[in-house]
């Protein structure tokens, strides 16, 4: 059987790829990452170290009057509780296991806020009250892992106990907005 000249492999002359050589930069030894370590821990603190327990993490205009905000505003208050969160996360000592425990108190506290702002957006009531359920699923998450991160780490329980209770209340207050 005689085969086709598109059979046959081609004989041509291999071109130089288009691909770009890895960058020095992004394969930084050990040793340079070591020293760019040391030379972010000797520098001075970040802005936001001196902000106080009490003060909100806010970002605001220095000059901007902000309006009074009822004192039931509900997106102003799953952004503290993000903010409490947040806080209460840096005192948790550093481990494998505590790290996946913080990143997914972080995430999930702070994800009931976003969703909520995301639910005031909505464009129907059919989208409000899907992203209300999804502020209930999250709160109810936020609620499982201060419990877990007390578990890991016993001394932290009494810092922990007011952080599980608004988890507790969130998802009674979303599930009351997504009744008809």
């Amino acid at each position: 059987m005689r085969r086709s000249p598109k059979d046959e492999p081609r004989n041509r002359p291999v071109r130089a790829s288009k691909l770009q050589a890895p960058s020095l930069k992004l394969q930084r030894s050990s040793k340079r990452q070591a020293q760019d370590d040391a030379v972010r821990s000797s520098a001075e603190p970040p802005w936001w170290a001196d902000q106080s327990e009490e003060e909100p993490l806010a970002l605001r205009d220095e000059g901007a009057e902000l309006p009074a905000r009822h004192p039931r505003d509900l997106e102003e208050r799953t952004a503290l509780f993000g903010e409490r969160i947040v806080r209460f996360s840096k005192r948790i000592p550093r481990s494998p296991t505590n790290d996946r425990l913080i990143d997914q108190l972080v995430g999930a506290a702070t994800s009931v806020g976003g969703n909520y702002c995301e639910a005031n957006e909505g464009v129907s009531r059919k989208d409000f009250r899907f992203s209300a359920s999804r502020c209930v699923k999250e709160a109810k998450e936020t609620k499982f892992f201060p419990r877990m991160v007390v578990a890991s780490e016993p001394q932290l329980a009494d810092e922990a106990r007011p952080l599980y209770r608004e988890p507790h209340e969130l998802p009674l207050i979303f599930a009351s907005m997504r009744r008809p």
